[in-house]
């Protein structure tokens, strides 16, 4: 379990050691986290002063609060959702490719959020917000139905043991929750490195009703093209993985 210290004050509901999670008892299969601790990392001075003075504008933590998009973007934009930044290294080399898209960044692990937050004030990257929690949780309870132009999961945890295998974000409730709050004609993408998962994912594809899958590549409006290496993409290339994307349009 991390030590929360001074800077985690503003945590809010978010109990230390593991994200909240909800039953949903809707008969679809949902991750389920166990025994789930937040990897451990502390902030530099540079990087606790910049928390502290810029997340409160850019950050949010885990809530019930529905976010008002316009009014923390301060403007009316496609937002796109990205599950498991990481330490946000290619959402920031990406942000400046989309201006006219709002991202929104979520990720548990507070010094690859801190990470991304010194990029996004260093690099003056208006059209990045983030929220420290599970997405799952976020997504259910942070944003409205039908609010988002996209959600993207690249590279998650592939759990490869096979008594993990259901703590993997993406199962039949997960994409009826994303389905949810994709508006219609919104886009999901998906992108891994890791065989198994792949695997798994293709028995999923046809699972949600809502979502038409779209296969990879794909003539869509949004999403189609990374332009950016993430980190994990990177050391999957180094390994000689094949990359696996998928797409879905809201139905």
């Amino acid at each position: 379990m991390v030590e929360m210290n001074s800077s985690d004050k503003n945590l809010g509901n978010l109990p230390p050691g593991r994200p909240l999670q909800t039953d949903f008892n809707d008969g679809r299969d949902y991750p389920r986290l166990g025994n789930f601790s937040f990897r451990r990392g502390t902030l530099t001075d540079n990087q606790e002063a910049l928390w502290e003075e810029n997340w409160p504008r850019l950050g949010k933590v885990l809530s019930d609060e529905r976010i008002d998009l316009p009014k923390w973007f301060g403007r009316e934009a496609d937002t796109i959702v990205e599950i498991g930044s990481g330490t946000g290294t290619s959402t920031a080399a990406m942000a400046p490719l989309e201006k006219d898209t709002n991202i929104v960044a979520v990720e548990l692990y507070r010094p690859g959020l801190a990470k991304l937050l010194g990029s996004v004030v260093r690099g003056e990257i208006d059209n990045i917000r983030m929220i420290r929690g599970d997405g799952v949780e976020v997504l259910q309870r942070m944003f409205a139905p039908e609010s988002l132009a996209g959600v993207r999961i690249y590279f998650p945890d592939p759990w490869p043991k096979a008594r993990h295998h259901k703590r993997r974000i993406v199962q039949s409730g997960t994409l009826h929750l994303i389905a949810s709050r994709l508006r219609p004609g919104g886009i999901l993408h998906i992108a891994t490195d890791h065989a198994d998962y792949a695997e798994w994912i293709d028995e999923l594809v046809e699972a949600e009703p809502q979502l038409e899958y779209l296969g990879w590549p794909a003539e869509v409006p949004v999403l189609t093209d990374r332009q950016v290496i993430t980190k994990f993409e990177g050391k999957g290339l180094d390994k000689e993985h094949t990359i696996r994307e998928y797409l879905w349009r809201k139905r």
